[in-house]
């Protein structure tokens, strides 16, 4: 497949000065490289659909890619709405599309969602410390 990365940046640099990372989306291996985000490791491999709205069931994608929309929520090792374009992929991750992600809108969740999958992480972190 061809990639639709840009390889050499003028601030940037060289793309394959980076280190290659192996993630899973849906069931299938891609390649990312570190300092990746979930959305833009996916779309450079043409991938734009990540889930499905939340009443109607289009399909949505990357929106805003800055973190200020809910678009781009996917399931990232069985924790559900992980912004993508927020998330850096990491070595094995696995990233799950196609379901219908909680609202993030919705007054019947309480508490601040995540943003990312590493404030998730953390959070839990922080939750099995209290309880010791």
């Amino acid at each position: 497949m061809t990639t639709k990365r840009i390889v050499n940046h003028p601030v940037l640099g060289k793309l394959e000065e980076n280190k290659k990372i192996t993630f899973t989306f849906d069931g299938q291996s891609y390649d990312g490289y570190e300092n990746d985000t979930i959305a833009s490791a996916l779309l450079a491999h043409g991938i734009r659909t990540l889930r499905k709205h939340e009443e109607s069931g289009n399909p949505r994608g990357i929106y805003c890619n800055i973190g200020h929309c809910y678009e781009c929520r996917v399931t990232v090792d069985e924790v559900s709405n992980v912004r993508a374009c927020l998330t850096p992929i990491k070595e094995n991750m696995v990233i799950e599309s196609g379901k219908v992600q909680p609202s993030p809108l919705d007054p019947k969740n309480e508490g601040d969602l995540p943003r990312t999958y590493d404030e998730f992480i953390r959070s839990e972190e922080q939750k099995k410390n209290a309880n010791k």
